[in-house]
Formats: C-alpha cells, sequence, structure tokens
C-alpha cells in the first residue's frame, strides 16, 4: 500500500508528479485481488480529490494568469477531474470489493485517471516547466502542498463529500 505523501512544498511540478506515480501504484495496488481494496480505495479518493481540489484552486488559477495555459486547458483538465470524480464515486459506492462490478468500475476509474495524467503532464505541466520560473514554481509548491493537507486533513474523501462534489459537477 504506497503511504500518503506529506508534501510541504519544493517545486509544483515535482509535487503533482510525485501524487500522478502515487496514484498509479494505488491504481496497481486496487487491482491485486490480495489487497485491502477498501483501505486503499480510501486513500485513493482523499489524496485525489485533494490533489484535484488544490490543483483547481491554487495552481490553474496562477498557470492561467502567467498565460503558460490558457482557458481553455484549464477547462479541459477540470472536465477530466469531474470525469475522474464521477468514476471514483461509482467505485466507491460497490459495495464487494470482490466482485466483477468492483473490477468493471475500477477498470474506469482507471482509464480516466490515467488519460488525465497523460494530458496534464504534456499540456500544463511541461508549459509550467518552461514558462513560469523556479521561483514562482516553488511558491505554487508551498501553496499548493498546504491546500492538498488541508483537505486530506479535513477527510476531503469521505463518500459524502465525492457525492457532493459530483453533484456539484453536474449542476454547473
Amino acid at each position: 500500500m504506497p503511504k500518503i505523501l506529506p508534501a510541504s512544498g519544493g517545486d509544483v511540478v515535482e509535487i503533482i508528479l510525485a501524487d500522478h506515480r502515487w496514484f498509479e501504484e494505488a491504481l496497481r495496488e486496487l487491482r491485486d485481488e490480495q489487497s485491502d481494496r477498501a483501505a486503499v480505495l480510501a486513500d485513493l479518493a482523499t489524496v485525489l480529490i485533494a490533489h484535484a481540489e488544490a490543483e483547481e484552486s491554487k495552481v490553474y488559477p496562477v498557470l492561467r494568469r502567467k498565460d503558460a495555459i490558457d482557458a481553455e486547458e484549464v477547462e479541459h483538465s477540470e472536465h477530466e477531474h469531474d470525469e475522474g470524480n464521477e468514476a471514483l464515486l461509482d467505485l466507491m459506492q460497490v459495495d464487494d470489493t470482490a466482485s466483477d462490478d468492483f473490477s468493471k468500475k475500477l477498470h474506469e476509474l482507471s482509464e480516466a485517471l490515467t488519460h488525465h495524467l497523460d494530458e496534464e503532464e504534456r499540456d500544463v505541466l511541461n508549459p509550467a516547466r518552461t514558462e513560469i520560473s523556479e521561483e514562482t514554481r516553488h511558491r505554487l509548491g508551498s501553496t499548493f502542498a498546504h491546500e492538498r493537507a488541508r483537505l486530506i486533513e479535513a477527510g476531503c474523501g469521505d463518500i459524502a463529500n465525492v457525492r457532493k462534489i459530483v453533484q456539484k459537477a453536474h449542476s454547473s
């Protein structure tokens, strides 16, 4: 089981990439029928929600203001977060972690998340590396890490909160 990373600062690109690798490891753990799937899913839900919410509130607006990414890229990334959150909720709502339904919903989450990680690394993080100063990336890393930690501490991966986030996205 991958441990939840207690990022405290550094280059925001590196922090986000570390989270991405952690998500991939958590997905591998979830595919393993011998793992404690419920515990892994709870941790994944918490980190995934904290990560996406912190990106949307702290990272994307700064990258947009600095012209590293445009409004269309922000909207696309936020839409992919919404899709991932919906797939996460669908998986969280499956009672039997050994069922075919769990495997099917896990596949759907894995597809949505893997697609998003690939696009974000190419279309958001690459421009952040080249268009944003190292000083700004470090300042943003600290802000992102603080918000992410606050959300994790608040239990943002609780199913009721995930459901609320998904419902909010559907009403927007």
